[in-house]
């Protein structure tokens, strides 16, 4: 297995992991996120978020992760927040998700970061066992929230 950083070049199998993930999620209709806004928000002027690619020892693509940096006033330290982490079915149980996050450890320790953090969908077991394996604590007490579309628009113009 290899896990390196995503080039500009993989950008249409980036899309096919967030379609695969989103499909996972049952969140497909959610999905507006084409090549040229990948390639812009990942590879641009101002890269938004890197992405790991994890590949089979024949080159195959099997797994990405997706992640950006954040910041902990109470640490006065920056983070690493993982968005998105997926392996494709038929690759599962061979430790390439493992594998991505502990790729993404090393990363947050080279880094001098304070913390590496994600959030995971309270239905799905499966990752959250796995997080739980991996050393995760899940945060009780907290709860994400979010603001887009025409929401955003108006909070902006109040």
């Amino acid at each position: 297995m290899n896990i390196r950083s995503a080039t500009v070049q993989d950008v249409p199998q980036i899309l096919e992991f967030i379609k695969h993930l989103a499909d996972y999620e049952k969140l497909s209709h959610e999905v507006v996120a084409t090549e040229e806004l990948l390639e812009q928000s990942l590879f641009g002027d101002i890269p938004g978020a890197e992405v790991l690619i994890a590949e089979t020892d024949e080159g195959v693509p099997a797994g990405f992760a997706l992640f950006f940096s954040n910041y902990s006033t109470f640490l006065a330290q920056l983070g690493i927040h993982l968005e998105d982490l997926y392996v494709l079915s038929e690759f599962r149980g061979l430790g390439i998700g493992k594998a991505l996050l502990k790729k993404l450890a090393a990363i947050s320790i080279e880094r001098s970061c304070g913390r590496l953090e994600w959030a995971v969908l309270d239905w799905n077991t499966p990752a959250i066992e796995f997080y739980k394996s991996q050393g995760a604590i899940l945060l009780e007490g907290w709860t994400t929230n979010r603001v887009t579309g025409d929401a955003l628009i108006k909070l902006a113009a109040d």
